[in-house]
């Protein structure tokens, strides 16, 4: 397959589907899967994956979405940042309208202050540069499929001696997440649709605790609607062979090592440490910290701020649904007072959220 409409084929995800449901007849019970990738969530529901999957699959969105899971605790901090004198934010676009305690960054640039949205964490750079007499603070939000070039970035600023630029480093680690899920037993999960994007980085190998130590059968696949119908089909079969393993349908970019250039350079410039999650709590060992040679770029460290205590609005489920516990529709909040124009929580702000997906698509 070498073009997007072959993924795309009508009649191959009609065969697929057929597999699914023999599968299923032989499974003889309701299986519960999870997509841990925020993409995976909006391309399920863009292709409506759900309406040609038999009603005994349960597919659940996981915490797959890096701005969703960003607790209002960082929010506040970046907003605390961009009300200091002489100071630049800088930040992806989806970072803007997610509401903390009780701003936006959008909010605040409204009212004045030089929040400015980048394409990548060069782009902040190239601006520190253009203002010697601003320190430009980007707010390093994501998982493993952005933090490479967080740490390329401050190796270009440390090569050009850089004094002017700073981090607000938020990045989280995927498998510890998983994992704190494979725990919890109010979910019961039996398999893992493993994030495509994470896993070009971190190699299949990184989720094998998984299938060795839980028994929970991992295929990491593509974004496509054949790519996703075959990953739950290869995973029926380990849950019908009970034969847990980690398997690999997007093996045209992911490899069992990953990118061992890209993890050289997380290696070099951070350190696990335990985050904070949004819905889960702190995760130990699932985020990642300047190193000590990279500290002096550390905004938390550097700028001294005091943050507005922490608080969630009133009746939002985004930690729930992040959890894969609760569907959108049973907030109260959902498509009433929480819209894309309006949100509430992170979850319907982030194009990979899954309130977002279920507002565009409908939950079918």
């Amino acid at each position: 397959m070498k073009f997007v409409d072959e993924f795309r084929n009508a009649d191959v995800a009609r065969e697929l589907s057929k597999k699914i449901e023999q599968t299923m007849a032989h499974i003889g019970r309701p299986v519960c899967l999870m997509e841990v990738c925020g993409t995976h969530t909006m391309s399920i529901y863009r292709h409506g994956i759900k309406t040609i999957l038999p009603s005994s699959i349960k597919l659940l969105s996981g915490p797959g979405c890096p701005v969703c899971v960003t607790p209002n605790s960082y929010l506040d901090q970046a907003i605390a940042f961009s009300r200091l004198d002489d100071v630049i934010v800088t930040t992806f676009g989806d970072m803007l309208n997610v509401p903390g305690s009780s701003a936006t960054l959008a909010g605040e640039r409204a009212a004045g202050h030089d929040i400015r949205t980048v394409y990548s964490p060069l782009d902040a750079l190239a601006l520190a540069q253009r203002n010697p007499d601003k320190k430009v603070i980007f707010l390093a939000v994501g998982f493993e499929t952005t933090s490479p070039t967080i740490a390329g970035t401050l190796l270009e600023s440390q090569e050009l001696t850089i004094s002017n630029f700073f981090v607000s480093c938020a990045h989280k680690l995927i498998p510890p997440a998983m994992m704190l899920l494979v725990k919890d037993p109010e979910l019961q999960i039996d398999g893992f649709i493993c994030p495509a994007h994470v896993s070009a980085i971190i190699g299949s190998d990184a989720y094998e605790f998984l299938a060795r130590d839980y028994g929970i059968p991992c295929v990491i696949t593509g974004f496509e609607p054949l790519d996703i119908l075959q990953g739950i089909w290869m995973l029926l079969q380990q849950i019908l062979n009970t034969r847990p393993r980690v398997e690999t349908q997007y093996s045209r970019v992911v490899k069992q090592k990953g990118n061992t250039t890209a993890l050289r350079l997380l290696a070099e410039v951070f350190e696990k440490t335990d985050a904070a999650w949004r819905g889960l709590g702190i995760v130990p060992e699932s985020g990642l910290s300047l190193a000590k040679g990279y500290k002096r770029f550390d905004a938390g460290s550097v700028f001294q701020i005091a943050c507005e205590e922490e608080h969630e609005h009133p009746g939002c489920l985004c930690g729930e649904v992040i959890k894969g516990k609760r569907e959108p529709e049973t907030c109260g909040l959902f498509r009433t007072v929480c819209t894309p124009l309006a949100p509430v929580g992170p979850c319907m702000v982030s194009p990979e959220g899954t309130c977002a997906a279920h507002y565009k698509y409908g939950t079918d």
